[in-house]
């Protein structure tokens, strides 16, 4: 499997070259050059399987040779093995056509887990091929960074770098961060918001002077390594609720895209997906590029769902790149044009490409509310801020009544104890397995979210040279 830039000018990479890349040389985000199919006698073939086992047989195809099914099956035993529920990803019943597909019971509590313990163990595989080092460096909206350290803690050849807006995080998110004190992991609060960390470390993989120092690599979702292990559960959910026989939609809360373009490449593979409803908040940039094609950033509005607050998704790329045609130098040219100006109008191609199969919609703070306090009413279930605005939106969107709704429970409550007990009276409690969080000793620098604030401070730390 070969893997090519949206931008069209970086070098054609295989699945480990994009794995340790990140984001491409001409600042393009990496696809794979054809969409690896199934037939449904073979998807068919993965229902009962455990998580692990369907995992191994959904990215093989995308992995190529650079990994035997014998060594990724280890691999996805391992990566699973630390997760405090058997299934991995279970699924919980609301009521006859509505259901949640949880997501936060690995060791940081959210669903950036599923996907990022396993780019952890690739890293550290492929590294330990070429007798390299990488740098990671990071800008997280919450959840991303408490996974990425947890799955990079302390292992060989990889350090990480990770940037956060300071104020703008819950406190057990942040904690999650700056309370691993492994030698590797550097936490650094900026000032400013998840979008200006997002741009100084897109900034960074540009910058030529700064990759001829240190060999960088990436954990956010434009990593393709890390989008990939998150179709995996489109699979494992939607066989449970009769696929490939039966057509399954999905509600997605979502700011940076990568979650609901695991269900995009899903759908491509073969697996019968009747909508992916993309719930925004009132950051709703994706809402309006879905609705009526505009995508322009406006300034970055904090609310109780900050994983969500964000106006620069970087993963609609790759979409705007699949549906328009997959012309490359054309992509370039529009993404210049928005980062100069930061709103573009999406071409008619992009938007009948993709108004099949997603729909959006757009969530305030008081549908958030609501939905928190009707789940725990009337189902017994207590929801975080982001999982309520998916669940909203699937309430909202017209489906037939046969058609199972999925909605993902993308980070477990306890992670945003304020909002959730003011919507429900109820304060939910932190697992016992990070009981102890708010006793541990923190670890992190203030930082402007100046560029060369930023570089140099980890020009000064960073070990692991090009």
């Amino acid at each position: 499997m070969k893997y090519v830039s949206t931008r069209g000018s970086a070098p054609v990479l295989d699945f480990e070259g994009v794995t340790l890349a990140g984001l491409a040389s001409d600042g393009g985000l990496y696809l794979p050059e054809e969409w690896p199919q199934f037939s449904k006698a073979e998807i068919a073939a993965m229902r009962g399987l455990p998580y692990d086992e369907v995992a191994a047989r959904v990215m093989q195809p995308f992995i190529g040779d650079a990994l035997t099914p014998e060594r990724l099956r280890e691999l996805t035993a391992e990566a699973y093995g630390r997760f405090s529920h058997k299934a991995v990803v279970p699924l919980v019943q609301l009521d006859q056509q509505h259901w949640l597909m949880e997501l936060f019971h690995g060791p940081t509590l959210a669903f950036k887990d599923v996907a990022l313990q396993m780019l952890g163990l690739l890293f550290e595989e492929f590294l330990s091929r070429r007798d390299q080092k990488l740098t990671l460096v990071g800008a997280t909206s919450g959840d991303t960074g408490s996974a990425a350290i947890d799955a990079v803690a302390g292992r060989d050849g990889v350090e990480i770098f990770m940037l956060h807006p300071e104020g703008r995080i819950s406190d057990v998110q942040r904690c999650q961060m700056t309370t691993v004190c492994a030698p590797n992991v550097y936490n650094i609060a900026i000032s400013g918001s998840f979008d200006d960390g997002q741009a100084a470390v897109k900034r960074m993989f540009g910058d030529e002077a700064l990759k001829d120092t240190l060999r960088l690599g990436a954990v956010n979702s434009i990593n393709w390594a890390r989008l990939l292990a998150q179709v995996v559960y489109y699979f494992t959910t939607a066989l449970q609720l009769g696929a490939p026989e039966r057509p399954v939609a999905f509600s997605v809360p979502t700011g940076n895209f990568g979650d609901v373009f695991a269900g995009y490449v899903a759908a491509k593979m073969g697996l019968p997906i009747a909508k992916l409803v993309v719930a925004t908040n009132v950051n709703d940039i994706l809402h309006r590029a879905l609705s009526n094609g505009d995508y322009s950033a406006g300034e970055v509005t904090p609310t109780a769902a900050p994983s969500m607050d964000i106006q620069v998704s970087s993963n609609f790329e790759r979409l705007l790149f699949d549906c328009g045609g997959r012309d490359g130098a054309a992509m370039a040219a529009q993404m210049a044009g928005f980062e100069s100006s930061q709103a573009m109008t999406l071409t008619d191609l992009q938007r009948s490409g993709s108004a099949d199969l997603f729909t959006s919609i757009r969530v305030d703070p008081d549908g958030m509310a609501q939905a928190m306090r009707r789940t725990h009413q009337y189902c017994g279930e207590i929801i975080d801020p982001h999982t309520a605005i998916g669940l909203d939106a699937a309430h909202r969107v017209e489906l037939p009544a046969d058609v199972p709704v999925v909605t993902l429970a993308t980070a477990h409550p306890a992670k945003f104890r304020d909002a959730v007990e003011r919507a429900t009276g109820v304060r939910p409690p932190l697992p016992t397995r990070i009981g102890d969080l708010f006793a541990r000793e923190e670890r992190c620098v203030s930082l402007p979210g100046d560029y060369y604030a930023l570089t140099a401070y980890v020009l000064e730390h960073a070990q692991a040279s090009a």
